[in-house]
């Protein structure tokens, strides 16, 4: 093989390998992957999506004058890409962007043959389905017998070999063009007219590929993003749905407790269920999953508000949060069942006062929240019953396990008379913006 033969293979190689390296880390970028999934874009998704692309070619054809680095050179290949993924003018823009460092340089073919690139992309993404571009993949070549017999079986177009002539005739024009106006319009290829045939296939080849390659690329991106946006949705379900277990718990605890003073202590009864209708209310209107940990303390002074009319001067509340966890972020209603633990399993049936502790400080770059009680505890054999006996503390484990996976802690720690400690650790985040569902 002669030797300029051989340096034009590895360009080619080297030019596929430049796109690829481009499309992938275009495709790290998540507002980069958002502007992917909408075929509808905006004028500001147009733009980001044309600077994106369009500065790091035109870099490469800069690099290719200064350095003579010929595989840094996509100017077919991202104006063609440019206008069948994101449109015309935006594959027009992509086109005269690249061809502006070529043109400086004398090339004054570069300018309308980039932007006719641009506009032939785009002229296949108005007419072809969306989803067959992004079907559009590098192994056309290996199918394109079926989508041959395909096309003359039903006699009607195949889009997988109408997007294969855009590169491949566009390429061709431009070898031609590269040879009829020297010097003006840069092209890879043979200056030979003696050369093999397969030598100008292979230049044809990698332009299609060059263009493949990178739809794959952004194509497997979408599908990953369309699928964490999924996941993120059914975890917001089922976080939704453990959650709405609590308030029916929460309610039939609080009116059985309300019903036990209805005869006895009617005015009692009365201010119960005011100050449950105001705390439902509370609970009705907010729709968030996350909370800070300040409202949080808040819709449980509402339910100890309740408690303590019940109980009287038994019930004494503590609190000794440190000020700086207030801005702590976590799931909603996650406290309450741990303080109704206290109160159902602590001091139903204990004799004379108590008291309930709720502390937060950091450790290690975690949160803890603690609720303890000094009322009749759990003997050893008895400690994980609550966990796995009632909907409350059984939903808190659920929840934080589907929230933080591992790196949650929630444990229980007891002593028959002497009290339960429940101690939530979570991971150290604060809300720096306020929290949306």
């Amino acid at each position: 093989m002669d030797p300029s033969d051989q340096t034009l293979l590895t360009t080619l190689i080297v030019k596929l390998a430049v796109m690829a390296v481009l499309a992938t880390m275009l495709a790290r970028y998540r507002h980069f992957r958002h502007i992917l999934i909408f075929e509808r874009r905006g004028w500001v998704d147009r733009l980001v999506f044309t600077l994106s692309l369009g500065l790091p070619l035109m870099a490469g054809v800069t690099v290719r004058k200064i350095l003579n680095y010929n595989a840094a050179d996509l100017t077919l290949e991202g104006a063609f890409l440019a206008g069948l993924i994101a449109g015309p003018y935006t594959g027009a823009l992509v086109g005269l962007m690249v061809a502006v460092p070529a043109l400086i340089a004398g090339e004054f073919a570069a300018l309308p043959f980039a932007v006719g690139c641009g506009f032939a992309g785009g002229g296949l993404r108005e007419a072809a389905p969306k989803e067959a571009i992004w079907q559009f993949t590098p192994f056309v070549f290996i199918d394109f017998h079926k989508h041959l017999w395909h096309m003359l079986r039903k006699l009607e177009p195949n889009w997988q070999l109408i997007l294969l002539i855009g590169p491949v005739g566009l390429e061709i024009l431009r070898q031609a063009l590269g040879h009829r106006f020297e010097g003006r319009l840069f092209f890879l290829g043979p200056r030979d007219d003696a050369a093999p045939w397969w030598i100008n296939a292979l230049v044809v080849l990698a332009a299609v590929l060059t263009v493949a390659t990178p739809i794959k690329i952004w194509n497997t991106a979408r599908i990953e993003h369309r699928l964490q946006e999924q996941e993120k949705l059914l975890l917001a379900a089922k976080i939704e749905a453990l959650k709405s277990q609590i308030n029916p718990h929460f309610l039939f605890n609080t009116l059985t407790s309300i019903s036990s003073l209805i005869r006895s202590q009617p005015d009692t009864a009365r201010m119960l269920i005011n100050k449950l209708s105001a705390l439902l209310r509370r609970l009705l209107r907010s729709q968030q999953q996350f909370v800070t940990l300040r409202e949080e303390l808040e819709s449980i002074d509402e339910y100890l508000d309740i408690e303590v009319v019940r109980f009287g001067p038994r019930l004494k509340v503590d609190k000794n949060i440190e000020p700086g966890t207030l801005d702590i972020v976590v799931p909603s209603m996650i406290l309450q069942p741990l303080v109704e633990n206290s109160i159902k399993h602590g001091f139903a049936r204990k004799v004379g006062p108590g008291t309930i502790t709720i502390r937060s400080f950091r450790d290690g770059g975690r949160a803890v929240v603690e609720v303890i009680d000094d009322g009749m505890g759990f003997v050893l054999d008895r400690l994980n019953q609550p966990m796995s006996s009632g909907i409350g503390l059984a939903n808190v484990r659920e929840r934080l396990h589907v929230i933080y996976g591992a790196t949650y802690q929630l444990t229980l720690a007891s002593e028959p008379g002497q009290g339960t400690r429940a101690r939530i650790e979570v991971p150290d985040m604060v809300a720096t913006e306020p929290i949306t569902a």
